[in-house]
């Protein structure tokens, strides 16, 4: 695993009360953990894009709203009243993505893994 971030940097960026001490060491290495599944690659240094959207994740992994429980399994739900009615339907392990995680994805949209493996021909 690639460390993108460290507490300091995070310190630096959300200030050092963004959440408790004991809690600083984990956060960081969940957003590191978030960053290795989405990042292709590691550069050398590190984009500040990157180290802010580690910044963002590490605050909702303190939060604990990072790599919750998938509470969102919903199939299929119908209401009917009179002539109105809604119906609700979510992927199988859906969740809810927190503001900080779309700002995340956002951040390092340029340097995201597409799974798609480059080919060049010589």
């Amino acid at each position: 695993m690639t460390d993108f971030i460290t507490i300091v940097q995070v310190d630096s960026l959300l200030g050092a009360e963004w959440t408790t001490e004991e809690k600083k060491p984990r956060a960081v290495l969940m957003a590191n953990t978030w960053l290795t599944e989405r990042v292709r690659e590691a550069c050398n240094p590190t984009p500040d894009a990157i180290i802010q959207a580690g910044a963002e994740i590490a605050r909702e992994a303190a939060a604990g709203t990072l790599y919750g429980a998938q509470a969102r399994e919903v199939t299929e739900t119908s209401v009917k009243a009179g002539s109105v009615s809604t119906s609700k339907t979510f992927a199988e392990g859906s969740k809810t993505m927190t503001a900080g995680e779309s700002f995340a994805l956002a951040l390092i949209r340029p340097w995201a893994s597409t799974n798609q493996i480059k080919l060049v021909r010589g």
